[in-house]
């Protein structure tokens, strides 16, 4: 059998509209031709470096810079796999990852030479001054990707045991791409924001779909809020990808000012969204699109259609066209609005971890991918995702949600932000505990008199604790697990 194969992404379209912009930082922008000479060039540099490995992995620690995505599309080129590391991390974190994979070659961003500094014999460090002042030498580019060839590898946060490298190819990048355009529809005039990490999912797909789609990229090195506010209301991008955190962010500083016309598109990820910031979107008339997607299924997996973004409030939406999705509970295939697991399918789906049999005999089953988090789908098809597997808190025998919880709170005027964790209880197993980020005026007693009113008696949080700001990762994704590590460490232990 015929491996699949496509046109070298970068070099096809450099050749369909080498005139057409690709990417800008708002000081330096290139076209995609120039975009295919810059990163051949840094190929050609970079082949002088690892043009004796017989290691099929390369490291890469960038910041969102046009530099980093230049030397992502030359690993490309080059015909290795990028292993993408967290710069969030810390150096024992990036250590065992760099070990995991037997990197011998890891790329970075000058700003990142101190947190590397534990590179010893066996793995050559170089930053991107180095690289950049390296003699080329010529290596001969390939015409075709091979599908199933491991295009990039990114490390699962390890909310449940040792962090694992996800396998991403070739197709599963290429069909997330294409069953993103068949929901979102593409225009020769979009232009994606991109101010989430590259190293990241929901960033390393925009590069991919930049190049696959011929579609330009408005790089933001950081999250600037304000900045970013302007250039939404500019009209100069359409799409942007966010998390709640964000979005919330966005729309404070916003106030009454609205987006331009030509904004079409606010891709929200990152796990279930409150129901007053999407009421609150809508209002203002934010074209919020919810999507349901992790690194093991190379983003968006399920992403509701334009259509259904304001009937169906607060669902994911259903399955992108290749994909598939099923909800499984203990008896076995559930029926509609019954909560169990959420499975998926599809070619965008990940072959599995790296040199992690016992994970990967687990993970799949039947060509099927266990998420290890709980949902629903309802009599139309339409997923709601109720949160993760291991952050669900069992209180007297009844499941609690956090994130249905952090929800309500976020609904209380005030509470600027919240995160909510199952903690130890000798009569009900488990209670839930409120971390929140609040305004001075605002007291417990106010938080829990409006829970009181939005919550069942059994999920209303029995604890609330105040903190100056709340774990996020490099996406702006909550991170449960730090609050409960920081519960049992005894931090908070004699608050009320």
């Amino acid at each position: 059998m015929t491996t699949q194969q496509l046109p070298n992404w970068l070099k096809q379209r450099a050749f369909l509209t080498p005139d057409r912009m690709a990417i800008s930082n708002g000081d330096v922008e290139y076209t995609f031709g120039e975009l295919w000479e810059k990163s051949i060039h840094i190929g050609e540099q970079l082949h002088t470096i690892v043009k004796s490995s017989n290691h099929p992995f390369v490291g890469l620690m960038i910041k969102n810079k046009v530099e980093s995505v230049l030397v992502v599309h030359a690993i490309q080129q080059l015909g290795f796999t990028t292993v993408l590391l967290n710069n969030k991390l810390s150096s024992n974190e990036l250590s065992f990852q760099i070990q995991d994979m037997e990197l011998t070659t890891v790329i970075y961003d000058d700003e990142f030479e101190g947190k590397l500094s534990f590179l010893g014999e066996h793995v050559d460090g170089i930053p991107f001054s180095q690289l950049l002042q390296t003699a080329p030498t010529r290596f001969k580019v390939k015409d075709y990707f091979q599908l199933d060839q491991a295009c990039s590898v990114m490390y699962t946060s390890g909310t449940t045991g040792a962090p694992k490298g996800v396998l991403q190819s070739y197709g599963n990048h290429w069909w997330s791409a294409i069953g993103s355009s068949l929901n979102l529809g593409i225009s020769e005039n979009d232009a994606w924001l991109c101010s989430v990490p590259l190293f990241h999912i929901s960033g390393y797909s925009i590069l991919m779909r930049s190049v696959i789609y011929g579609m330009k990229v408005r790089l933001f090195e950081t999250f600037d809020v304000e900045t970013i506010n302007h250039e939404l209301e500019s009209g100069r991008v359409t799409i942007m990808s966010v998390v709640s955190n964000m979005l919330q962010r966005l729309m404070n500083d916003a106030g009454n000012r609205t987006y331009h016309p030509n904004f079409r598109c606010m891709l929200l990820g990152g796990g279930p969204a409150p129901l007053p910031l999407l009421q609150a979107c809508k209002d203002k008339g934010v074209p919020v699109f919810q999507t349901y997607g992790m690194t093991e299924t190379a983003s968006q997996i399920v992403t509701l259609s334009p259509e259904y973004s304001m009937t169906k409030l607060g669902s994911a939406g259903k399955p992108l066209f290749p994909s598939e999705l099923r909800i499984q509970n203990e008896k076995g295939a559930a029926q509609a609005n019954q909560e169990g697991e959420i499975l998926v399918k599809g070619p965008n789906v990940t072959t599995g971890y790296y040199q992690r049999e016992e994970a990967n005999a687990k993970s799949f089953e039947n060509g099927w991918f266990h998420t290890g988090d709980i949902g629903f789908v309802d009599e139309d098809g339409f997923l709601f995702v109720l949160d993760r597997r291991s952050d669900l808190i069992i209180s007297g025998g009844e499941n609690v949600y956090p994130a249905e919880i952090e929800s309500v709170l976020l609904g209380c005027e005030g509470v600027e932000d919240a995160g909510v964790v199952g903690i130890p209880n000798d009569t009900w197993g488990q209670i839930p505990c409120a971390f929140i980020v609040k305004k001075e005026r605002l007291t417990k007693e106010e938080i829990l008199n409006y829970c009181s009113d939005n919550l069942a008696s059994y999920k209303q949080p029995k604890k609330i604790i105040q903190v100056d700001e709340l774990p996020r990762n490099a996406s702006n994704k909550l991170l449960r697990r730090v609050l409960r590590d920081q519960w049992e460490k005894g931090l908070y232990a004699d608050e009320d």
